[in-house]
C-alpha cells in the first residue's frame, strides 16, 4: 500500500502561513519610514555641516568612519572630531506630522572617548532652519539622548516642545557610559503615552500628562475636605464580651523560691529571720487587657479625596508636534570621538526593533575588538610608563655623577660654587 497523499495534511498549514504573510504585508504597507540614515555612500548630499562658531575657532567637524572597534568595518557613521568644540550638522527630511499615528525616533551612538563633559543627543526641528547657521540657539521640537558631565551627570535627556516652550522629562533617567554602541529609541503614541528603549529593552514608560510639567495635574487633593466625625479608622477594638477571670488581680507578680535553702551560717539573731528570695511568678500574666477583635465599623484609614483640577484644560493633540522638517546633531564635547549612526524616524516600532537586531548581530565582534584595543592601550601605557621611569632614573644618575665629579675637584673660582648651587636647585 502506497504512502498517503501529504497535500491534504499540509494545506491548512499553508493557508495559515499565507494568511499571516498577507497580514504582515498589509501592515508593512501601512507603515512609513520617514527618514533613515546609515551614512552610506551619498550621505554628504543629505547633510549640511554648520558654520556656527567657526569664525570663533570653536566649531568641530565630523569624520566619516566606522570607528576604532566597530563590529563591521564597512558600517560607518559620523564621528565628532577635534576636542573642546561645538558640533552642528543637520539634514532636511520629508515634512511629516505625527498626528493620529505613532512616532518612533531611534539612533545609535558609541562614545569611543573619555568624553568628560558633553552631549550625544539628536534633535528634531519644525519650521525653516538655515542649515549653514544651525546651532545651539536653533529652536527644536524634540531632543533625545545622552548628556554626560563628570561622574555626577549621566542623564538621558528627553525634551519635548509644546506651544513654543521646552519641557524636560521629570524622571531621572540614566544613559550608558561605556565605549560600546548603544541604541536609544523613543516611541510616542496618539494617546500621549511613551516608551523609552535602550538596546531594544524598555528603560521607562509613562504619559506626557504625568511625566512632563506641560499641564497641571488632572486631579488634585481636596484641601478643604475634612475627615467625617463618625469615621472609624480603628481596625481592631477591645472585645466588649471579654471578661476578666475571677481572682486575676490577686495573682502576685513574684513568689518565693521554694527551692532556695537557708544558708548554714545564717544567724537569726544577727541576720534576722531568713526569707527565701523571690522569683517571677509563671502564673502572672501582667495587667489584664481585653483581647482584640476586628472592628465591624472599620472604614479604613481616611485619606484626603482627589477632585478634578479646575485649572486643568485638556488638549487632545498634546502629543502632536509641529510638522517636523529637519533632524540634527548639535552638541558640545570636551573630548571628541562619538560615533553617531543608524538614525531612524518612522511610525513602526517593530521595524525599529529589527534594525537594532540587525546591527547587534555583530555586537560580540565589536566587544572583542574593544577588549583587544583596551589590552593594547594598557600595554602601550605600561611601556610608556616604564620608559619614562627608566629615563628619569638615568637623568638622576647622570646628575649625581656630574655633581660628584665637581665635588672631587678643588674650586678656586667662586662661579664653580654658584654652578653647583643652581644644580641643587
Amino acid at each position: 500500500m502506497g504512502e498517503p497523499d501529504a497535500l491534504p495534511l499540509l494545506l491548512p498549514r499553508l493557508l495559515l502561513l499565507l494568511t499571516l504573510s498577507s497580514l504582515f504585508l498589509f501592515h508593512s504597507a501601512s507603515s512609513e519610514i520617514i527618514f533613515e540614515e546609515r551614512f552610506e555612500d551619498g550621505w554628504k548630499g543629505r547633510w549640511v555641516l554648520s558654520d556656527w562658531k567657526r569664525s570663533e575657532g570653536k566649531a568641530g567637524t565630523f569624520k566619516h568612519t566606522a570607528g576604532k572597534w566597530s563590529g563591521d568595518p564597512d558600517d560607518k557613521g559620523i564621528q565628532t572630531y577635534n576636542d573642546a568644540k561645538h558640533y552642528a550638522i543637520s539634514a532636511k527630511i520629508p515634512e511629516f506630522s505625527n498626528k493620529d499615528r505613532t512616532l518612533v525616533v531611534q539612533y545609535s551612538i558609541r562614545f569611543e572617548q573619555d568624553i568628560e563633559c558633553g552631549g550625544g543627543y539628536i534633535k528634531l526641528h519644525s519650521g525653516y532652519v538655515n542649515q549653514k547657521k544651525y546651532g545651539g540657539d536653533t529652536p527644536y521640537s524634540f531632543m533625545f539622548g545622552p548628556d554626560i558631565c563628570g561622574t555626577q551627570t549621566k542623564k538621558l535627556q528627553v525634551i519635548l516642545s509644546y506651544q513654543g516652550q521646552n519641557y524636560p522629562i521629570k524622571k531621572d533617567l540614566q544613559c550608558e557610559t561605556d565605549k560600546l554602541t548603544h541604541f536609544y529609541t523613543f516611541i510616542l503614541r496618539p494617546d500621549a503615552t511613551y516608551s523609552i528603549l535602550v538596546d531594544n529593552r524598555e528603560r521607562d514608560s509613562g504619559s506626557m500628562y504625568s511625566d512632563w510639567d506641560i499641564f497641571p495635574p488632572r486631579k488634585i487633593k481636596d484641601v478643604k475636605a475634612k475627615r467625617p466625625a463618625d469615621w472609624d479608622d480603628r481596625e481592631y477594638i477591645d472585645d466588649p464580651n471579654d471578661v476578666k477571670p475571677q481572682g486575676y488581680d490577686s495573682i502576685p507578680a513574684e513568689i518565693p523560691d521554694r527551692r532556695a535553702k537557708e544558708p548554714d551560717n545564717w544567724d537569726d539573731e544577727e541576720d534576722g529571720i531568713w526569707k527565701p528570695p523571690k522569683i517571677p511568678n509563671p502564673a502572672y500574666k501582667g495587667p489584664w487587657k481585653r483581647k482584640k477583635i476586628k472592628n465591624p465599623n472599620y472604614k479604613g484609614k481616611w485619606k484626603t479625596p482627589w477632585i478634578d483640577n479646575p485649572e486643568f484644560e485638556d488638549d487632545p493633540d498634546l502629543y502632536v508636534m509641529k510638522p517636523i522638517k529637519y533632524v540634527g546633531i548639535e552638541v558640545w564635547q570636551v573630548k571628541a570621538g562619538s560615533v553617531f549612526d543608524n538614525i531612524l524616524i518612522c511610525d513602526e516600532p517593530e521595524y525599529a526593533k529589527q534594525v537594532v537586531e540587525e546591527i547587534f548581530a555583530n555586537k560580540e565582534i565589536e566587544k572583542e575588538a574593544f577588549e583587544e584595543a583596551e589590552k593594547e592601550r594598557r600595554a602601550r601605557e605600561e611601556e610608556e610608563g616604564k620608559r619614562a621611569r627608566e629615563e628619569g632614573e638615568q637623568r638622576r644618575r647622570d646628575r649625581d655623577r656630574r655633581y660628584g665629579d665637581r665635588r672631587r675637584h678643588r674650586r678656586h673660582d667662586p662661579r664653580d660654587y654658584l654652578d653647583d648651587y643652581h644644580d641643587e636647585l
